[in-house]
This record gives C-alpha cells, structure tokens and sequence, in this order.
C-alpha cells in the first residue's frame, strides 16, 4: 500500500473552498459587510504570490464563526457543500481517487484550509483521513483561533512526518497531487509529485524536474 496526498482546492476542486465559504457566509448573513468579501480575495493574492500570512488569513476569515456551536456550523457547511462545492468537484478527481483506491493505496487529503471544510468535503470524495487546519473550539463553540501547526507550505510537510513518525520512508513511494507553488516544500519529499493545473511557478518548476503535469 502506497500514500496517495492529495491538495484540496484548484485541485480535487475547481475553486477554493474557503472563498467559496466566505461567499457562502455572506449569503447566510453570517456576515453583513462585502468588505469582508474584498479584504479575503485580497489576501487570496497574497496566496497566489506565495507571500501570504496564513495566519492573518485564518484570523480574519474565521471571524464570522466566533461563538458558533459546532453543529450550527456543520450544518451550514453541509448546505454549502451541496449547493457550492458539488457543482465543482472535479471528475478528474475522482477518476485518480479511484485509480489509487483500486490499487489499494492510502488516500489523505492535506489541505490549507480550516477542518471544518476539509473532512466533509473529503468525505464526498470518499476519503476520510485529512490533515487541514485545525480550529480551536471552547464549550462546543469556535472561538475563532486556530491551534496547533497551520497545514501551509512547510506545515504540511511537518504535520504529514507526525502522522507517519511510525512509517518511516512512507514519503519515498508516495504520490501528492497539487496546483500550488505553495506545496513545493511537499511535493519535493513525495516520490512522485504531479503538478495538477499547476500555477506558473510550480509549472515552471514542474518542466524543469521532469514531473507530470496534468490537467484536470
């Protein structure tokens, strides 16, 4: 059994489910200003440039759940994936997931986004195990901090070796599917990196080193 990593957003999906979400709120009335809506496309450039505080990001979108239970929230999200993220999970996606399960490999998602979005959305995939952000929660609400390491850029790498400390050269045969140049730092210790609709950097990158680039 092989490990099969796959990235979430612009990748199993075409879009980003943490925009997608905010959108989302908005629409709710979770949050009533669209300068909400300004300020995340705004930090999403950050993102797409590689210079982006994921930490900035995940406390400025995680305001509109502050004081939110833990079933309020999974029941929007739930809402959200129906309406938003099936429409754009792609059938390429789906095809490679299959392909892996068929062979009998080991499929996680690992994922910048918050947990809260990451495992339900993996789970219509078919995966249940993910590495994504974690969300601290206090008296079953969200207080709106994050805990632990942030599954972002290095973090993933970081978050992926603990999940493994017991399986060691894992990475060596192991497979990860991305479109950013944010997850180089992974995609440089799996096996077998392919570059999925990559961004330029990682396309450039990708040409250079001989990996597949494929496009979903």
């Amino acid at each position: 059994m092989s490990l099969a990593l796959f990235d979430l957003d612009d990748t199993l999906i075409n879009g980003d489910c943490a925009s997608l979400w905010g959108r989302y709120m908005v629409q709710r009335g979770w949050v009533r200003s669209d300068r909400f809506i300004q300020r995340e496309q705004a930090l999403m450039v950050e993102y797409q440039q590689g210079t982006l505080s994921m930490e900035e990001y995940m406390s400025f979108t995680l305001q509109p759940l502050i004081g939110r239970s833990i079933g309020e929230v999974a029941q929007g999200v739930e809402d959200f994936i129906d309406k938003a993220i099936v429409p754009v999970m792609r059938e390429s996606a789906r095809r490679c997931i299959a392909a892996h399960r068929q062979k009998g490999d080991r499929a996680i998602v690992v994922s910048a986004s918050g947990e809260h979005l990451v495992a339900p959305i993996a789970r219509r995939f078919g995966i249940e195990e993910t590495l994504s952000i974690q969300l601290e929660v206090c008296d079953d609400s969200y207080t709106g901090n994050t805990r632990g390491i942030l599954t972002y850029r290095e973090g993933k790498v970081t978050r992926l070796l603990s999940l493994l400390e017991n399986e060691p050269g894992a990475l060596a045969g192991a497979a990860f599917y991305s479109d950013s140049s944010n997850d180089l730092p992974l995609l440089q210790q799996v096996g077998h990196p392919y570059a999925v609709n990559p961004d330029d950097v990682l396309l450039g990158h990708a040409q250079l080193a001989g990996w597949p680039v494929l496009s979903w």
